[in-house]
């Protein structure tokens, strides 16, 4: 071999110990290219909303105030300038002061347990998976805890349902289903574990995708801890570097019966078509569902069609419950009916309520795309005063988003993202290893099109670094105009990537409100994110540990979509 050859060979192995680990990367990940044409055209039969309605289509005025569909928002509040996200989306009118913006990962594994265990009605999770550490066993006792606290007062109702998904929660022999395996089998009438499994592995593809890289087809991932009538919106799952050094964002919300019951009653709807782990960690799908996910006959699309029907049948109901309590109630405590939030008197006389939280379901395989639909419209929408700081884990939007945020969009954007340093898949072995460069080409790739259209002035890039930390961030923040703090943020499972939008299941919120205390709380937060950022310019990808392997660059544009 020559020495030329052995650079290229040397420096094309990064993270590849062996020639037998690189060929077996190198099948798998062929493997996913093979499947690409078959695998990402799945959402289009459910996209009912190709047409975009015309009150959606702004483009950049002069005069920023005369974009269609938008009040003057010199002439209105923050309520005003949003209220279009009302339209048939549930949303809840709250107080700022029931709101809290946690910021640290001690923080939210300390609320949790502290929740869990002062729980008397209820115990409803969603979430990824489940750790099986010291910490995670910490979580669980908190739960145990409560269940035999709750049974000894009487209250033989108490009620534990915990949602995840069914190839990450049961990867492994020690896994999600074993370390909650004493809880079902203590309490088998008060504790469930319901698991997802996404219709669209199937067939010949499970028999033969191994365990780990089957989690790139699809997955449960809405992240949602509820105690009582309290709850936490997060990106964060359960285990042990969520609970300590792996950066995520956190909302507690305090005393909001209503909406509670709306996600105690989402993650039950999506349990009703989940397989039930019994207290021998074996699992069954419910026979009165009818169609099961994967043994079947039409490619899944009854399974889909019946599942998107029980969830939409629940979004109608809650958004017909808001609009009746608002037009009933002569306060309402915590529902408004769909439409321009300050247009309801009942709703103004109440002046506590300056906070509206409107849940945002994504759920791609069953062309449930309301978090997209509001995502590109804020995108969409912005004016050239406004200002979007925008955050994800792992950094690979949509081309859509792309697109709205480089052409369309007339917003500021500070986009941040992770350092290969802080990616969660940093020095992991096998394939997975090259993850990092993945995300490192997509960045280029993204940087050099800003460069290509001239934005580097209106669009800018961070790298969150923290020594020994990793960053699993995502969100937005909206700034109206020039005001000093932001008015809207959007926050929970969502990455804004491909997978979130077609493939998983995802649930975020939209959180506008005029609370100052609030609205200090989310500015202090992503300044505390920006405090560990820098910026990226095209120097950062000249550096020698931004080189991305010759093989990467040749297969990102083709699996990028898996990650």
């Amino acid at each position: 071999m020559s020495s030329m050859c052995r650079i290229f060979v040397s420096r094309n192995l990064v993270r590849l110990p062996n020639l037998r680990r690189f060929r077996w990367s190198i099948q798998r990940l062929a493997f996913l290219v093979y499947m690409m044409p078959h695998r990402c055209t799945h959402h289009q039969m459910f996209n009912l909303s190709e047409k975009i309605p015309e009150y959606l289509e702004t483009k950049c005025q002069s005069n920023p105030n005369s974009a269609p569909g938008l009040s003057s928002h010199r002439e209105c509040d923050q309520t005003d300038r949003f209220s279009w996200i009302g339209s048939n989306i549930p949303c809840f009118k709250l107080s700022g002061k029931q709101v809290n913006v946690l910021t640290e990962p001690t923080q939210f594994f300390e609320t949790l347990k502290l929740k869990a265990r002062k729980s008397r009605k209820r115990i409803i999770m969603a979430s990824l998976y489940l750790g099986t550490g010291t910490l995670e066993q910490e979580l669980v006792d908190s739960l145990n805890e409560a269940c035999r606290q709750s049974l000894a007062e009487g209250n033989k109702d108490f009620d534990v349902h915990i949602l995840l998904d069914y190839t990450r929660g049961r990867r492994g022999s020690e896994n999600s289903c074993t370390i909650l395996q004493p809880v079902l089998s203590a309490y088998p009438q008060n504790a469930r574990l319901s698991l997802f499994h996404t219709p669209d592995l199937r067939g010949i593809l499970k028999k033969i995708m191994p365990n780990r890289y089957n989690e790139t087809i699809g997955l449960h991932h809405m992240k949602v801890y509820l105690f009582d009538d309290s709850l936490i919106i997060s990106g964060a799952n359960l285990s042990e570097t969520y609970f300590t050094n792996r950066q995520d964002r956190y909302i507690l919300f305090n005393n909001c019966p209503e909406m509670a019951d709306f996600f105690s009653s989402l993650i039950k709807t999506v349990a009703s078509f989940s397989f039930q782990v019994n207290s021998d960690c074996s699992v069954t799908f419910p026979e009165e569902f009818g169609v099961h996910p994967y043994e079947d006959s039409d490619d899944g699309s009854r399974f889909k069609w019946k599942a998107r029907d029980k969830v939409l049948a629940l979004l109608r109901k809650t958004v017909n419950e808001n609009c009746f309590n608002s037009s009933q109630s002569s306060s309402p405590k915590n529902s408004v009916c769909n439409s321009n939030p300050n247009q309801s008197e009942s709703d103004s006389s109440d002046s506590n309520a300056d906070t509206f939280v409107y849940p945002l379901i994504q759920m791609g395989p069953l062309g449930i795309l309301d978090d997209e639909e509001i995502t590109k419209h804020l995108l969409r929408s912005a004016t050239q005063e406004d200002e979007i700081l925008l955050a994800s884990g792992y950094f690979n939007l949509t081309d859509h988003y792309l697109k709205l945020i480089l052409e369309k969009s007339c917003a500021r954007f500070k986009i941040m993202m992770a350092s290969p340093e802080v990616n969660g898949f940093y020095g992991a072995s096998g394939a997975a290893g090259a993850i990092p460069y993945l995300y490192i080409q997509v960045a280029r790739q993204f940087h050099q099109k800003l460069c290509a259209f001239e934005q580097q002035k209106r669009i800018q890039l961070y790298e969150y670094y923290r020594n020994k930390w990793t960053f699993h961030v995502k969100g937005l923040w909206y700034y109206i105009s020039k005001d000093q703090l932001p008015s809207l943020t959007l926050i929970g499972s969502s990455n804004f990537g491909y997978r979130s939008v077609y493939r998983d299941l995802e649930c975020q919120l939209a959180i506008i409100t005029q609370n100052e205390n609030l609205r200090q709380q989310l500015r202090q937060e992503h300044v505390h994110l920006f405090q560990s950022s820098d910026i990226v310019s095209e120097t950062t990808f000249k550096r020698k540990d931004r080189y991305v392997p010759i093989w990467v660059q040749l297969i990102s544009n083709y699996i990028k979509n898996f990650f």
